[in-house]
Parts: structure tokens; sequence; C-alpha cells
């Protein structure tokens, strides 16, 4: 049976978006209450795809996280200082605080998201046929992952759980947990195999088993457990693209927000915004990939490559993550093996557009020993072409140790919505 795109009912509580703090009371007297709504199969089922249309579509977290990655990390090139909330992030410094409405909404929603997923999660555990409750809830957990990831990106805290006066944890204790919502996942789903009768029921494009092993090589990476980094990354089957699918109805959101307009911003231009000595060789095969070149009309460079059309889908992951994490994995545990991280770095430095599943390429020769300094700078450099405007620059520059002047903000100021309403928010950072 063909799966169609987001034409699933979505749950009531996936509808009232807010941007104010993580308190949420969603209580409407004339509607059916959450349990009623997610009691069955069904409801659970459209539930879990609406998370896949708040996270994906319109200006909401995907397009907010290349977007704020982009700009901080220095990536993209602003057109239209009209548009604030790109303006302040294009700034950055002291120029964007709280009142930043792009961070906000994605204040807002990954906490939403999260509050859903939990409580998507929870009711699955009342199905009887485990095949899909385990289902729902590896599904499920994709969606509670990235948004738990996102927060933990941009923000040194994020929010202990939803409710009122939330306190808030270390930012890398949220890539913990959302590691070990993912291990939950993958065991229930190791039980109880994922059945084609669900998978029927959801949006296409989404490999779930080897989606959550990328999430978790991912934010294993972010959270410097490079062993677990290394593990994970490998159980990744690379012939298996997992994406966000797109239509007329449902359009890929940098092609509908930036790329049709040309009125908000631009990749800054064929140095994908890498310093002197980290610029892609003349010959890279992935800057005609990313970047659509006129020599005719302004600006220069235009998004290519998963911006470059309304259906175009997205990846939720590229396989050349998963390769660089281990480059980096190996370079970086605690006993360091140079020579195998050389050696997965290569493989993304020679990898061919026809070699690839998305048709990500440099085609290069390979690189030639390196001191350990050199090794690192160079996966960096090989990570922020390969996953150009994917929005992980600004972990990966800040992770690694980047020069300051590299980015605009290490974090971002906590949205004042959630300051007025919580005492617990944390002071802002620095810088």
């Amino acid at each position: 049976m063909k799966r169609k795109l987001f034409n699933i009912p979505v749950l009531a509580i996936a509808i009232a978006l807010t941007t104010g703090s993580c308190v949420k009371d969603y209580v409407d007297p004339g509607r059916a209450t959450e349990d009623q709504l997610i009691a069955d199969v069904k409801g659970l089922t459209g539930a879990a795809a609406g998370l896949q249309r708040s996270y994906s579509v319109d200006r909401t977290n995907l397009y907010n996280r290349v977007t704020a990655s982009g700009f901080l990390a220095g990536e993209l090139f602003l057109l239209n200082q009209g548009n604030t909330a790109e303006y302040q992030l294009s700034v950055g410094g002291d120029e964007l605080d709280g009142r930043n409405t792009l961070l906000a909404g994605l204040w807002s929603r990954s906490n939403k998201i999260i509050r859903d997923a939990d409580l998507i999660i929870a009711s699955a555990g009342n199905l009887s046929d485990q095949s899909v409750a385990s289902a729902i809830v590896a599904y499920t957990t994709i969606f509670k992952a990235l948004a738990i990831g996102d927060l933990a990106m941009f923000w040194e805290q994020i929010p202990n759980g939803n409710g009122e006066e939330v306190t808030f944890i270390p930012r890398k204790e949220g890539y913990v947990r959302a590691i070990a919502a993912i291990d939950e996942a993958l065991a229930g789903i190791d039980a109880n195999p994922i059945s084609s009768a669900f998978l029927s029921t959801i949006p296409a494009g989404i490999d779930i088993p080897n989606t959550l092993k990328a999430l978790k090589a991912r934010y294993a990476l972010f959270a410097e457990d490079y062993d677990l980094a290394l593990a994970a990354a490998e159980a990744v089957d690379l012939t298996k693209p997992s994406t966000f699918n797109y239509d007329a109805l449902a359009q890929n959101p940098i092609f509908s927000q930036v790329t049709s307009t040309n009125n908000i911003w631009q990749p800054i231009d064929d140095s994908l915004g890498l310093p002197e000595g980290l610029q892609p060789d003349a010959d890279d095969q992935r800057i005609p990939f990313y970047l659509d070149i006129n020599e005719e009309i302004a600006p220069r460079f235009r998004v290519g490559g998963f911006g470059d059309a309304l259906d175009r889908a997205w990846p939720v992951y590229l396989p050349g993550e998963m390769t660089l994490i281990k480059a980096e994995a190996y370079a970086r545990k605690a006993s360091p093996d140079y020579v195998n991280a050389l050696l997965e770095l290569n493989k993304v430095v020679t990898k061919t557009p026809a070699e690839d599943a998305f048709g990500v390429g440099a085609g290069l020769s390979p690189l030639e020993s390196l001191s350990p300094e050199g090794l690192l700078a160079a996966i960096y450099k090989h990570k922020s072409i390969e996953l150009f405007m994917s929005g992980l620059r600004l972990e990966d520059s800040r992770r690694m140790g980047r020069p300051q002047e590299e980015r605009k903000r290490n974090f971002v100021n906590y949205p004042f919505a959630e300051r007025d309403q919580n005492p617990n928010t944390p002071e802002d950072p620095a810088f």
C-alpha cells in the first residue's frame, strides 16, 4: 500500500501551538480529551504522524534549526533586513536576545513535541498489540529525540520536563536523555518488530530503526561519548536513506520559505563560510551539489542541494555524517586511533556522487598522514562541507574548539516568554 504524505488526522493537542514557556495547558471543554483522542491505534498513529509535520513543515524546527545554526556559524547571507528574526541572527552578539521570534518558536515547538511525544509513548503502553505499540513508540521517539537535540544545540540548559516552574538540566544531560529514549525504542522494536501494515499508515520516507541508530550516534558524539558514538554509527545501514518527504501540500520548508521567495537568506558563497585553510577545494563536487551558482543574476550563490524544489526530500541524516562521526570518535576517544580516523575521513573525501545514496560526494584524492590537530581540522572541514546547511555546524564548531570569531554566538538567550513565566529560567550566556 502506498504511503501518503501528512494527510493522517493529527492529534488535537498538536494543533494548538504556543510561543510561550514550556508550561502547557491545552484544555478545551468543547473537545474530546487527550485520553479519548489517543485511546486507540488510529488516534495514536495520527498523533505520531502529526509530530512529523510539526517538526518538518513550514517555519518549524527544521527551518529554524537550519536558519539559526546557519547564521550563527557563518553559512548564510541575509537578503532582507525586514526579516527581523533572521536579521538578529545574522548580526548575533548582543543583538540576539530573548525577543527573537525564530528562537522562541524553536523553543516552544521543541518543548511541545517532547510533551506530546511523552503522552503518545505512555498511551501506546496500553495497546494490546505489542508490535503496533513498539512501532508507535519507536516512530514517536525519533521526533522526541530530535526536539531534545535541537534544544541542547542552542541553549546551555534545557527544561527538565514540562509543567509549571519546571527546573533545568545541563544540555549534555539532554543528549543523554535522548539516547536513553532511543535505547528504549530500539529494545522495543527488537522484541516486537515493526510491521509493514504500520509503515503504510505513516508518512513515507523514514527508516525507523536506522534513524534511531543514526540519532544515537549523533547525540553520543555531541555528548562526547566517543566509544558509544562509534558503536552506534557502525550499526547504521548507510544504503538505506531516511527522509522527510514533501509534496505540493506539505512543501519542503527551505524551498517554500527561502528558495522560492529569494527574500530571506541564501548561502554566503562558495567558501561555505569556512575560514581560509578550511575552504572547499576548487574541484570539490559537493559545491555544485549544494550551490546553484548563477553568474548573471544576483545573488550569485543560491540554495541548491536539498532545498531546490518544493517536493525535494530532506535527509534526516546523511551517510557521510555517520562516517565522519566515526572519524571524529576514533580521533578523540581516550586512546585515539588516528589510523582509522584518517581511513574513515578519506571515505568521505574520495566518495563520488554516484557512490552516495543522496548524490553527495567530494570526489577528491585521499588525504595523506596528518598531525592530530590537522586531522581534527580536516574532519571539521569536511563535515562542514558534507553537511552544509544541515543545522549542525554551530554544535560542531563549538564542540571542536574552533576560534570564537567563527561564531556569532556560542549559545542563545532564553526566550522572554519563558523567563517571564518561569523563575527557574537560568541566566543568559555571556556570548
